[in-house]
């Protein structure tokens, strides 16, 4: 007993200092409810490695899909995206006698998400060419098993962050977002590189046993999560209860503080981070020749980086650090980032792909967390849900429009490079990579131009007029 209870006391001390989200916990909503909580965004996370990484890279080389359709099967999923505003706004003024307002919709998600793994196998038989089917039938059931991963992902992560927002007192929920946010980054991780180590030695039998393996998780964990989370209180549930237009709703958010200019930059930033996810594992594979199981990693890396991104962004929001002007510095390391990927290839450089790799997550840890963060702060008495779904709506549609132009763009441009077109200079299977990503460093600085009034506006509160000039006074 004295020995565990030394255990517990150094985890204590050390959890405020050293864990950037130990102090989510409250007395309302302790460590473990809260960890429980959290299994739906595990189950995200899973979701996004299997869609994004694993299988974009196996149907672009192994199963030699255009990339053009690839990276479209892969935005479907975010074509649902525009509706997570609506489900959040649904998700508030829910009527049910059962009295809960978020669980059937974290339900009806969890169902879309295992229904789209279970078709998912069999469409990858019939796009392996092992069946005398035509090649269309596959390319629509996967199409059809995409969206409906997308949807069950979309209507889950809206109503969960939801139901935690109901569940945390209102000076924490900010932080208790953040956290499930990077437990989805957990989710990652730890699937990445058990899809890696599954993968090591290909198989598309193999494959097949990790996706029907990944939709029985999907389903447990998100049963887990929900398990006697939302009390049940039929008063705010009441059929009889006045509910606002949804229009007069987005209308309130507006006065609240959340304009379009924020909006604008969370949907140019999230572009610029973006439109890499369906030709960074290609880019490996490709140019610089790694294995499937390497390129499944990188999602760890990648990951990773946003992990300790949303760490350092937690202690600086913490200590008074301006949300918009932190979330200005996560597009600075992205420039970095994919300065550093595009000039792996002309060096051979595996080191630097993976540094840029790693800095691209955590660019994008700071900037999610810093726009997450400034959003948050007009999320006031029932209208949680619709915040958080206007923010993942913009975030989420930027991100699949950014996915489709990147792979469309890649496939435009490498068939200009390799028929000579742009010169001998150009012709390489590397030129339509780097123009994209050469683009994504043009979309992030665009993205400072439109956060400069917005952390120059909070810098103003905090600091007197005299203070040095900084970020902050970036053009606008």
């Amino acid at each position: 007993m004295n020995a565990r209870r030394r255990v517990s006391d150094l985890w204590t001390a050390l959890g405020p200092r050293w864990l950037p989200f130990a102090d989510a916990a409250t007395a309302e909503l302790p460590l473990g409810r809260l960890l429980r909580l959290s299994l739906f965004q595990v189950s995200v996370g899973m979701a996004v490695v299997l869609l994004n990484g694993t299988l974009n890279r196996v149907m672009i080389v192994e199963l030699e899909v255009p990339t053009w359709l690839v990276a479209l099967m892969v935005s479907l999923p975010l074509t649902f995206a525009p509706f997570r505003a609506l489900v959040g706004f649904r998700s508030d003024t829910h009527r049910s006698v059962l009295g809960w307002r978020r669980v059937p919709y974290i339900w009806m998600g969890t169902l879309l998400q295992f229904g789209g793994f279970a078709i998912m196998p069999f469409a990858l038989l019939v796009l392996s060419g092992d069946t005398h089917g035509p090649a269309w039938i596959g390319e629509a059931g996967a199409a059809l098993a995409f969206l409906l991963v997308g949807a069950g992902l979309h209507t889950t992560q809206t109503a969960g962050l939801a139901l935690a927002t109901d569940l945390a007192p209102e000076d924490s929920r900010p932080r208790v977002v953040a956290f499930l946010y990077v437990m989805s980054l957990v989710g990652m991780v730890g699937s990445a590189l058990v899809f890696g180590a599954l993968l090591e030695n290909f198989a598309q039998v193999r494959l097949i046993q990790v996706i029907q393996g990944a939709a029985l998780a999907t389903f447990a964990l998100n049963v887990l999560a929900l398990w006697k989370q939302e009390p049940r209180r039929p008063a705010l549930t009441a059929t009889d209860r006045p509910r606002p237009s949804f229009r007069a709703a987005l209308a309130s958010l507006g006065e609240a503080g959340l304009t379009r200019r924020a909006l604008v930059a969370v949907g140019l930033g999230t572009a610029g981070f973006s439109m890499q996810d369906i030709l960074l594992e290609p880019y490996g594979g490709e140019i610089l020749s790694l294995s499937v199981s390497q390129t499944t990693t990188l999602t760890a890396f990648l990951a990773g980086g946003t992990l300790v991104g949303l760490a350092l962004a937690a202690r600086w929001l913490g200590r008074g650090a301006d949300a918009y002007l932190l979330a200005a510095y996560g597009a600075l390391a992205g420039i970095a980032a994919f300065s550093c990927v595009i000039f792996a290839a002309p060096l051979g450089s595996l080191a630097l792909f993976f540094v840029g790799t790693t800095t691209i997550g955590f660019g994008g840890g700071l900037f999610a967390v810093g726009t997450l963060t400034a959003a948050m702060q007009v999320a006031r008495g029932d209208h949680g849900g619709l915040v958080l779904g206007t923010w993942g709506a913009v975030q989420a549609s930027a991100a699949g429009l950014g996915i489709a132009l990147g792979g469309a763009i890649r496939d435009l441009v490498s068939g200009l490079a390799t028929s000579g077109v742009l010169g001998k200079a150009l012709a390489d299977p590397s030129t339509g990579y780097s123009f994209v990503y050469h683009l994504e460093i043009g979309l992030l600085f665009v993205t400072l131009v439109a956060i400069g009034p917005l952390a120059r506006r909070a810098s103003r509160q905090r600091r007197p007029a005299s203070s040095r000039f900084g970020l902050a006074e970036l053009p606008g």
